[in-house]
């Protein structure tokens, strides 16, 4: 049976090679998760089947409209976030197809609920529009969004407001 769990530091070896699997085309180097599971660690969540590691999820409270240029690490989270920020969800093709995607979306909804944020946001990349779309994610129309989202080449800005359901 599959299932979400907290990450851990000792999970990073897996989720950067996961990530380099799924995400040959938009590269980060390890540091940046390791960051962000310091920064932010419920925000980081990984997918076991069994004790298999199949997937992660790195999200985080950020502002909105001002996705982070990829493989960047942060610092420090802002001090009045205005937006609940999905970074990465990664699940191999094993844990696809079973609901794990609509699961930690779950979960990052209430941490967004949480943090008093009304909305999630991310970067569409590798053509997951659609997926994000059924989601309940829309691109905005957002001025001077294109040269912001630069680093993560063919990509979509995106948007999920709270009082919308679960697609």
């Amino acid at each position: 049976m599959i299932g979400w769990r907290a990450m851990s530091a000792a999970d990073l070896a897996d989720v950067h090679a996961i990530a380099q699997r799924l995400h040959g085309d938009h590269p980060e180097d390890v540091s940046v998760a390791r960051e962000r599971l310091a920064l932010f660690p419920a925000g980081c969540r990984v997918l076991v089947d069994g004790s298999a590691l199949i997937g992660y999820a790195v999200s985080h409270p950020w502002i909105l409209g001002e996705p982070p240029a990829l493989d960047t690490r942060l610092g420090r989270l802002p001090q009045h976030p205005t937006t609940y920020y999905v970074h990465d969800v990664a699940i191999l093709p094993a844990g696809r197809g079973q609901g794990a995607a609509a699961a930690v979306l779950a979960h990052m909804m209430a941490l967004s609920r949480a943090a008093g944020l009304d909305n999630l946001s991310l970067v569409a990349v590798s053509g997951s529009q659609a997926v994000w779309a059924r989601l309940g994610f829309v691109p905005p129309a957002w001025p001077g969004m294109a040269g912001k989202l630069a680093s993560y080449g063919e990509a979509a800005f995106m948007i999920r407001r709270l009082d919308e359901g679960v697609g």
